[in-house]
């Protein structure tokens, strides 16, 4: 991969941090940007070209020094941006890029000059742990909207004492409500930061056949945000169009083109369901059927559970080819004793914990495929369509939970969706 072609908002992506802000601006009321923060739509590149033109000033402008790459997760800043930087000729032709996973650090060098670049991950409150005692001479955070205030705070604060040092941040918009949004996205000015807001025609590689593709897959507080790049609350009733027609959803007889199956289990507790939800795909994942449910709000023993799900997975085996079963992964004794009763029942189904990537990308996949009517649901599923028509946002954006509505059924129609939720997004009608 090489940047043939750039945007004028890329560009300063690029460039920003060499500029004085009146070259970038008339009327700038600082003398130079701390940091900058790309925001806006999906697929306008502002991820790899952050990446690049990060690595691009560190090697610039330093030498031995330590830097941080941030993001949810480590892994999840491996997947994003450490394997596509190996993919970058224009930095693979100058630089050694070395990453050392077991370290969870890439060392970049060329020419006798090496700095290193710290992975960490920075998904609850309690990450901020990981970043404390190191000295950073810079920081980009991956999709800084989804980290907690301490991390951001404390990765922040380790570039104080390093002269020269810059912040860099880019994400998709979220709630108007976000520590993101009210710390820093409004606050950008005051603390010296050039704020870039990007839509997809800032991206030059994309057709206009592809952007046109990329609008129709949101819908609602989701097409706002990721296509319109707008900072918005969510409010009311999460699957509206479901909610507002459900007949046009529910099916009576099953569909005979079905080809394989997939299993989703949510464990409950503290008041909360045990739930299973079965999913059947048509070939090419054109359709999504979901054919059976199995729900338990009381208070069983783990040897009862294993053999509720046991005969629920049985049944569901007779009704379509069915190999993988996704389960909450909090729950590893009780998955342990679901292997050992299928492997002691000689059961052929695999069980994995549950991928769990964001709820809100979970929610926009389902949402997409309600209006794309490729989603369906057997009548009998009685718990799932109530959760379904009742599930709404909270005060602060999130899926409301607690313990008033079922989200049980709903995690373990994720958990099971998600699966194939890349084979579905691929497919075109």
């Amino acid at each position: 991969m090489t940047f043939s072609k750039l945007s004028q908002k890329q560009k300063l992506i690029f460039t920003w941090a060499y500029l004085k802000p009146s070259e970038i601006m008339q009327n700038s009321e600082t003398d130079e940007y701390k940091g900058i923060i790309a925001d806006g739509a999906v697929r306008t590149g502002k991820t790899i070209c952050m990446s690049v033109s990060f690595i691009l000033w560190a090697m610039k402008t330093f030498d031995g020094k330590s830097f941080g790459i941030c993001g949810k997760t480590v892994r999840s800043v491996e997947r994003n941006i450490i394997r596509p930087l190996g993919d970058v000729s224009d930095l693979t032709k100058f630089f050694k890029l070395d990453y050392r996973r077991s370290e969870s650090c890439l060392i970049i060098s060329q020419k006798g000059k090496s700095n290193r670049f710290y992975i960490f991950g920075g998904k609850d409150e309690s990450s901020y742990m990981l970043i404390q005692g190191i000295t950073l001479s810079g920081v980009m955070f991956d999709e800084a909207a989804l980290s907690p205030a301490s991390f951001i705070e404390q990765a922040c604060a380790r570039t104080i004492s390093e002269a020269g040092a810059k912040l860099w941040f880019n994400c998709n918009p979220g709630s108007k409500r976000s520590y993101f949004y009210q710390n820093w996205i409004l606050k950008a000015h005051e603390k010296h930061l050039l704020r870039l807001s990007l839509l997809m025609k800032d991206n030059p590689i994309l057709s206009k056949k592809q952007i046109e593709e990329a609008e129709t897959m949101y819908t609602g507080v989701f097409r706002d945000r990721y296509i319109l790049g707008k900072w918005v609350d969510a409010e009311g009733i999460i699957y509206r169009e479901f909610a507002e027609n459900p007949e046009k959803f529910l099916l009576d007889e099953v569909p005979d083109d079905l080809i394989y199956g997939v299993a989703g289990l949510d464990f409950g507790g503290n008041g909360s369901a045990h739930a299973a939800i079965l999913v059947g795909f048509t070939r090419n994942f054109s359709k999504m059927v979901v054919l059976d449910e199995y729900y338990r709000r009381e208070i069983i023993t783990p040897a009862r559970l294993e053999s509720e799900v046991t005969e629920f997975i049985k049944k569901s085996r007779q009704r379509i080819l069915l190999r993988d079963l996704y389960c909450d992964s909090a729950e590893q004794v009780l998955i342990k004793g679901l292997k050992a009763r299928f492997a002691a029942e000689k059961i052929p189904i695999n069980v994995h914990n549950a991928k769990k990537g964001a709820i809100l990308d979970r929610i926009a996949f389902e949402n997409l495929m309600f209006s794309k009517k490729r989603l369906f649901i057997m009548r009998n599923c009685v718990h799932l369509i109530e959760a379904l028509e009742t599930a709404v946002w909270d005060n602060s954006g999130k899926r409301l939970d607690d313990g008033s509505v079922n989200i049980d059924s709903l995690d373990a129609l994720e958990y099971a969706a998600e699966s194939q939720m890349k084979q579905c997004t691929e497919y075109r009608m």
